[in-house]
């Protein structure tokens, strides 16, 4: 199967993890991970602790994971959050959603983002 998938997309699956992380003095860690593949990179989960959200390191991490996949090749990335999550933080990094799960828990909503990266 990965081989038709790259024979049909013109890419190499690379499959290649993304971690980022730190440890913050006061409050502890912080991080990103995901992956990179065909050309995207996936945004699996970023974690800032509640004391420092606010304080430009969870962009910072963004922007870092960003770098990466550029580095790698990508040319946009992707992920998902919930209503509840960080819809609002992803939309000032240049994200918009391509697709959206209604009442996926319960009363939420489940949205699916991208960025095409310049």
């Amino acid at each position: 199967m990965r081989s038709f998938n790259d024979t049909a997309s013109g890419y190499t699956w690379d499959g290649l993890q993304l971690v980022i992380s730190g440890i913050h003095p006061e409050s502890g860690e912080a991080g990103l991970f995901g992956s990179t593949a065909y050309g995207y990179l996936h945004v699996d989960m970023l974690f800032v602790p509640e004391s420092l959200r606010g304080s430009g390191l969870g962009s910072r991490l963004m922007q870092q994971a960003e770098q990466e996949a550029i580095r790698r090749g990508c040319h946009g990335a992707y992920l998902e959050t919930f209503d509840f999550q960080a819809p609002g933080f992803y939309d000032r990094l240049g994200y918009s959603v391509f697709g959206r799960l209604d009442d996926t828990p319960s009363g939420h909503t489940r949205f699916f983002l991208r960025k095409l990266f310049a």
